[in-house]
């Protein structure tokens, strides 16, 4: 029995092992030549293993993506099986030339899977041949021109806010998508998406805002109901924008034009029963009310929306003439990029040097969040007890509350020792005048006494100048 089951156990690891060697994963860059209407893929393929994760195929200058598709299959050959899983993505060309794909790299299931790219040459567009109908000749139809509808769409092309009006340096999360409605029969696409979507964001982008873009790399879909009504949201950009000064904040109208397609009056059950068309589609314009915060000394300098504090310090008992640290995180939603500075009360008591800051910006649902945190190094000079909101706050405009407010501190240290005040005035230079002291002669003279040798002095000088005039003047 045990003689079986050590047997087992080495069959199985021997299979085991097995399998980890014959796993294979492969990236296939498909045909280097294309013609412009036809699509580039690049397939990653995996053997003997689940596809179970992998990370985004590389985007391509010159291309936009279009989608994936996969398959899978089960082989047994001779009692022993295989299984292949294969991924692809489509990519469009923008334009025809040639298209260099660097080195890159995927990740599946955890391990890095290396490419080394290659070249694809686009070429001019290629004409799609009309499927041969044979009851067209039989009947004697091929002639006759096929009649096309038009079929009303179901869909409409919008930019949304989340706020209609904002304080000056508030936040205005704008949202550029495509809804379709769940009830919409009529068949579109998206035309030159990459180059449309560089040309509306032109437009778009308030001049007088500071911008905090959401990075949406692919079209996001997303079911959701506007007015009790299903519609499919393709979500095509996505800023928070932060406004400079009072003046509204006006987002244009802007079109975006997409292919949509006419169906066969009298549908063959041969050829081609759709017809391509463009339909353009325009967003509505909006503009945002910006008002002025009300009066205060830094009205001009504080940051806008709402914040609050986290601090630690890594002492809170400790002697004069001992350093200590202090964290001063300012956390919450609102332009994180241009938060004041705290301000630090000079203090002789307790001496205060430069932060270093770190800054974490998240964008995530329709808002800007993160965290900017101070971290300050500190002496105290004095012994005694400091609250340590005496000496550092920040003052910023509470959107939620709509009024000024401050964060402070909570904490306080306890200082013991004796003071520094005195090793503080004999570490600093007094200047050369009290250098001399030490090497000035420290007795007591008369003032008077010493006029008087100064003249008896100048006296005997004039008169050794005198004398030797009148012995060079004898000679």
């Amino acid at each position: 029995m045990k003689k079986r089951a050590i047997g087992f156990i080495i069959l199985f690891v021997s299979l085991m092992s097995y399998s980890a060697k014959s796993q294979e994963i492969m990236i296939d860059l498909g045909v280097q030549s294309i013609a412009i209407n036809e699509y580039f893929t690049i397939t990653l393929t995996i053997n003997n293993d689940r596809l179970k994760t992998y990370s985004s195929f590389p985007e391509i200058q010159g291309f936009v993506k279009r989608g994936t598709s996969s398959s899978a299959s089960t082989n047994i050959v001779n009692g022993k099986m295989s299984f292949t899983q294969s991924v692809s993505q489509n990519y469009q060309a923008l334009k025809e030339g040639k298209v260099t794909i660097p080195a890159f790299q995927i990740l599946v299931n955890g391990m890095a899977v290396k490419s080394k790219g290659g070249t694809i040459t686009v070429g001019p567009p290629k004409e799609v041949r009309k499927a041969y109908d044979p009851f067209e000749d039989f009947f004697g139809k091929k002639n006759e021109p096929k009649e096309f509808l038009d079929v009303k769409e179901d869909a409409f092309f919008a930019l949304s806010t989340n706020k209609d009006e904002v304080y000056l340096g508030e936040g205005i999360n704008a949202t550029l998508a495509f809804y379709v409605a769940a009830e919409n029969r009529a068949e579109m696409q998206f035309y030159d998406l990459g180059t449309q979507i560089v040309a509306i964001l032109k437009k778009v982008r308030p001049a007088n805002c500071w911008e905090e873009n959401f990075g949406i790399e692919e079209i996001q879909k997303e079911p959701v109901v506007i007015n009790n009504r299903s519609y499919t949201k393709y979500k095509l950009y996505q800023a928070t924008f932060f406004p400079f000064n009072n003046k509204d904040v006006v987002f244009p109208s802007v079109p975006m034009k997409m292919i949509k397609y006419k169906v066969a009056k009298n549908p063959s059950f041969f050829g081609d029963n759709r017809q391509e068309d463009f339909k353009l589609f325009n967003t509505t314009k909006k503009a945002i009310k910006v008002k002025n915060l009300p009066p205060h000394p830094l009205k001009d300098q504080v940051s806008v929306g709402s914040f609050r504090l986290e601090d630690k310090v890594n002492k809170r008992s400790l002697n004069s003439g001992e350093t200590f640290s202090y964290s001063f995180k300012i956390i919450g939603e609102g332009n994180i990029s241009a938060l004041t500075d705290p301000v630090v009360k000079e203090s002789n008591a307790l001496d205060f040097y430069d932060p270093q800051t770190q800054q974490n910006i998240n964008r995530a649902g329709n808002k800007v969040t993160g965290s900017k945190a101070y971290t300050y190094y500190a002496i105290p000079n004095e012994p005694g007890t400091y609250n340590l909101s005496d000496y550092v706050n920040w003052i910023y405009f509470n959107t939620d509350k709509e009024k000024y407010d401050t964060l402070k501190s909570t904490i306080a240290i306890e200082v013991g020792g004796e003071s520094r005040q005195n090793s503080n005035i004999s570490s600093n230079d007094l200047g050369p005048f009290y250098d001399e002291i030490e090497i000035t002669d420290n007795e007591l003279r008369n003032r008077d006494n010493s006029e008087w040798l100064k003249i008896f002095a100048n006296i005997f000088i004039l008169a050794m100048v005198v004398f030797t005039a009148i012995i060079v003047f004898k000679k």
